[in-house]
């Protein structure tokens, strides 16, 4: 019994007031679970319009699904979230720029998200570029900044990870076209990578029984290299190898112009000079030291690596360019200098077609 002044309450009154507090409680958490899912407002788009969608890199599936819906691609982002779960999808989308069309089923959007690889950034790469030149090809394709590219390809652990028989990129940024992400995270470092990756699987179509030692791999490269950059006509790249072996053989000077602008940089002006093939100071003037440069001074196709794995056998020593996109090859220096007298001295200039680089 309850003393005087003090209220209690029934135990039949407690029973109903806590069950009134849990409904509260419940439905509060039920607003607030509702709410974050809560689809936007954004009407649907008109059936066919083509979108470009973005999914940067670590976007969650909730995220994509709300983004989805808010550009008016989907009329349910918690569908499109349940329909990804449902099909074990929920961590495969992939980040990139992807061309969505309105009117697409949700399980034809998911398709996309997740198997296609979306918009693609085209970067191609020619034989016969300098590491420089190949920087500027991935900068101008938008695809990564030249710099970005520049550090990835000089970085030592990832040269050394590729087996790249050097310290420097030169002569292994394999030319190829490739196809990249617009949203990578490090589209410089993937690219770098993907050209010494291109490099060594075409080096090993070369030499199917295993790559040379990293030395003579290395000097290989580099008369591929040259070879190059002297002859556009793939038939003559064998020949215009044997040409640099007889000459090394025999300790004469390979007299490669080419290996010439090389060493001059960025301070060749197109025109090059007699000065120019005196420079002794210049470590890449094959006109001046003997042997091979210290390295390559473009990266080489695959026909080039061949020409320099194997080249033509022949007595010629000399050959120069007749115009026409191919060269005359001599065994004698009479007979070398009747065809620049020939070929060289008496042109057409309005006919004249050189080879990317001439001797």
């Amino acid at each position: 019994m309850a003393g005087p002044g003090k209220l209690t309450t029934s135990p039949r009154v407690l029973v109903p007031l806590c069950t009134a507090l849990a409904g509260v409680f419940i439905l509060a958490w039920a607003l607030w679970f509702a709410r974050s899912f809560m689809e936007p407002a954004a009407p649907l788009l008109p059936s066919g319009q083509e979108v470009v969608f973005r999914v940067n890199p670590g976007s969650t599936l909730r995220a994509v699904s709300r983004d989805l819906a808010e550009q008016g691609l989907l009329r349910s982002a918690r569908s499109f979230e349940s329909l990804a779960r449902d099909a074990d999808k929920a961590q495969s989308v992939r980040a990139g720029e992807y061309l969505l069309v309105s009117g697409w089923s949700p399980e034809r959007i998911l398709k996309e998200l997740t198997e296609s690889p979306g918009i693609l950034l085209r970067v191609q790469v020619r034989e016969g570029l300098s590491w420089r030149e190949t920087a500027r090809a991935v900068d101008d394709s938008g695809a990564a900044a030249g710099e970005e590219f520049r550090k990835a390809a000089f970085d030592p652990g990832l040269l050394a990870r590729n087996e790249i028989p050097s310290d420097s990129p030169e002569g292994y940024l394999f030319p190829e076209t490739y196809l990249v992400s617009k949203v990578s995270g490090d589209n410089g470092r993937v690219l770098a990578e993907a050209m010494f990756k291109e490099f060594r699987k075409n080096a090993r179509k070369v030499w199917p029984n295993g790559l040379p030692a990293p030395e003579e791999l290395r000097r290989l490269v580099i008369l591929a290299s040259l070879v190059e950059k002297e002859s556009g006509d793939l038939s003559e790249r064998a020949r215009v190898a044997g040409v640099f072996m007889n000459r090394l053989r025999l300790g004469m000077r390979l007299q490669s112009d080419p290996t010439v602008i090389y060493g001059l940089g960025q301070d060749y002006d197109g025109d090059l000079t007699r000065a120019h093939l005196e420079d002794g100071a210049n470590p890449y003037n094959t006109y001046r030291i003997s042997g091979l440069p210290p390295g390559p001074i473009c990266s080489p196709g695959l026909i080039s690596l061949q020409a320099a794995a194997d080249p033509e056998q022949h007595g010629f020593l000399y050959f120069v360019g007749k115009g026409d996109g191919t060269h005359f090859f001599s065994k004698s220096l009479e007979e070398h200098n009747a065809a620049v007298a020939k070929y060289q001295l008496r042109r057409n200039r309005a006919t004249y077609r050189s080879t990317p680089a001439q001797n």
